[in-house]
């Protein structure tokens, strides 16, 4: 991979890579991992699991939803969150993989 496309590759990720640094969205995403992930959680239940205030919990929710980390789906007057597995994550996990193949090179020429 050039330097062009690694640095593209980055921006890519850009907004997710910021979203995951923060350590209240991190545990968000565990708790939803945790969930059925056809059902996905109210904001609710997530407040009970991170004992965060509903306020902050959908503040972060926005966050990770306008990263397309998470969805969000509606059942009549209630909110589903659930992880979002494609988009962004498939992002990550070919910026992760052009790094693995780094690696491996660089492995390659050190012995």
């Amino acid at each position: 991979m050039d330097d062009k496309a690694m640095l593209n590759q980055f921006a890519a990720c850009r907004k997710l890579l910021s979203a995951l640094g923060d350590e209240t969205r991190q545990m968000i995403i565990t708790v939803l991992a945790s969930a059925d992930c056809k059902e996905g959680m109210r904001v609710g239940e997530i407040t009970e699991r991170t004992h965060l205030s509903r306020p902050a919990v959908s503040h972060h929710l926005k966050i990770l939803l306008d990263t397309e980390v998470i969805g969000l789906r509606r059942q009549a007057t209630m909110n589903f969150y659930y992880l979002e597995l494609g988009g962004a994550w498939g992002e990550l996990v070919t910026l992760v993989n052009h790094i693995e193949e780094l690696r491996k090179i660089c492995e390659c020429e050190e012995e």
